[in-house]
């Protein structure tokens, strides 16, 4: 049977990669995940995503969908797909913070928002979990510009900066930003006993926990976490139970099936450490260290609605992520997190109205680039199925 060719973009956003297509070129929903998972290559029992454009990590198996605003206050929809490297599934529940970069650009570049000057401000809809994220950068011959002096840890090489705002992210999964009622709390875990934890939803939603509690310095490298059989085991565990307390999941065999939210990460205290790359970080330099698993792999940076939340819950008194924050910047200056590519600057500005926490909005600035546009080619049989 012949292949099925469909327009798509591929392109880095961020520390992560991911295709790019337009709704219109997409066959009915009902079809969708079998066209990503063909795609991407998954499942893939190996790991690697060889038949397919996956590069064998979550940060590299995601899908964008983009199409025309269908509310007033956005210029475009973006629904965000993370399709899992070993198992059959498209998860459409979390958002990407680090593909949202991506949308601004995409939106300019392909006519869907007529931009002139010398900037571009796009108002993007993301369906999964209906916020409004607003994506301002350079542009050059009517075109979002590339080239710039921007740094960002994880990424080789500078690019022009992207500044996303995320307005009014609490609730983006479970429709509250404390799901639970409660800033920090004792979580049982069967098999595991009690943590304690802090479960936020901002941006994405996220179960928290010091990393001294797992008998960890918070500065352990993503090939060690991955390698610890019975630490990978405990935190999984952590997650569900993170899961059925949030909300997201009604029954552990859903938690299990919903592997992208809650996200489990665990902070400590500023301390020396080394980046992937082996360059040093000074304690001095960050507010707080974090390490965060994704889709049950340790992130080699930190996925970017996860940052966005941890920076929400360092500017709420009381939280596991606000107690190992450098008090003197926790209620001011943008919020500097160790990470094990370097060094994320995330802006969050967060209210108390009596009782009740809010988060107003958070921001931060990534690149991106487009890398190939053209046909993806998948097997016609996949669609069939």
């Amino acid at each position: 049977m012949r292949q099925r060719a469909i327009p798509a973009v591929f392109a880095r956003g961020g520390t992560s990669k991911g295709l790019l297509f337009h709704r219109a070129d997409l066959p009915d929903r009902a079809h969708w995940d079998a066209l990503f998972l063909a795609a991407l290559g998954s499942p893939d029992r190996y790991g690697r995503q060889l038949n397919g454009m996956g590069g064998g990590l979550s940060s590299l198996s995601k899908v964008c969908v983009i199409a025309p605003a269908s509310r007033a206050d956005a210029d475009v929809d973006y629904t965000f797909g993370q399709v899992l490297v070993e198992r059959e599934l498209v998860d459409f529940t979390p958002l990407c913070g680090n593909m949202s970069s991506t949308i601004g650009p995409f939106a300019v570049d392909e006519g869907l928002v007529p931009a002139r000057g010398e900037r571009a401000r796009v108002r993007i809809h993301n369906t999964n979990t209906s916020k409004i994220i607003v994506a301002t950068f350079p542009l050059e011959d009517g075109q979002a510009a590339v080239e710039g002096d921007l740094i960002i840890p994880g990424v080789e090489g500078t690019g022009a900066p992207v500044r996303l705002d995320f307005v009014d992210p609490g609730g983006a999964i479970t429709g509250s930003l404390l799901p639970t009622g409660k800033v920090c709390e004792s979580l049982p875990v069967p098999g595991h006993g009690s943590f304690e934890v802090s479960m936020i939803d901002a941006s994405n939603a996220c179960v928290f926990l010091r990393a001294r509690d797992l008998g960890l310095s918070g500065t352990e490298m993503p090939a060690e976490i991955e390698a610890d059989a019975a630490l990978m085991r405990k935190l999984a565990a952590i997650r569900i139970a993170a899961s059925l307390a949030m909300g997201v999941a009604r029954s552990q065999e859903e938690a299990q099936r919903k592997s992208a939210v809650p996200f489990i990460g665990f902070v400590a205290e500023p301390a020396e450490a080394r980046t992937l790359a082996g360059v040093r970080i000074d304690p001095a330099a960050a507010d707080f260290v974090a390490r965060v698993i994704s889709n049950g792999q340790p992130h080699r940076a930190l996925p970017l609605g996860v940052s966005m939340c941890l920076a929400v819950a360092a500017r709420i008194e009381g939280s596991v992520v606000h107690g190992v924050a450098r008090a003197a910047r926790a209620h001011g200056m943008d919020l500097r997190i160790s990470m094990p590519s370097g060094i994320l600057t995330v802006a969050a500005e967060v209210r108390r109205d009596d009782a009740r926490w809010h988060a107003v909005r958070g921001g931060f600035y990534r690149t991106q680039r487009r890398l190939f546009d053209g046909k993806l080619y998948v097997p016609a049989a996949a669609l069939a199925r």
